[in-house]
């Protein structure tokens, strides 16, 4: 069972996880760049480090996805299908932390 004070900590990476990352997309945009394919996939793959980062990013979001499927009917957590929307349309940073709170909060209350 997670405390409290876990769920807390939980929520303001959450919370990070949401306002760093847009932080620089919003940079992004104003600086005239796009969420379009073309040159958004141009954008982060510019290099071999960000192309790294990329991946690996998305394939973590991949995992976490398939996992959280299973779990959330297991951890009494609804509406997983939002948790994956927000982890393509928002971010990881944002979803897992928001997923692990939620799931704690779910399993506290079984």
């Amino acid at each position: 069972m997670r405390s409290g004070h876990t769920t807390t900590i939980l929520l303001v990476i959450a919370a990070l996880g949401l306002a760093i990352p847009w932080f620089f997309n919003i940079a992004y945009l104003l600086e005239g760049g796009s969420f379009s394919p073309e040159p958004f996939l141009a954008a982060v793959s510019a290099n071999p480090l960000t192309a790294g980062i990329t991946w690996d990013v998305y394939l973590a979001a991949a995992a976490f996805s398939v996992w959280l499927h299973g779990d959330a009917p297991l951890a009494g957590v609804r509406r997983r299908w939002m948790y994956i929307a927000l982890t393509f349309g928002i971010g990881l940073g944002f979803a897992l932390p928001l997923y692990l709170a939620m799931r704690g909060h779910g399993v506290q209350r079984r």
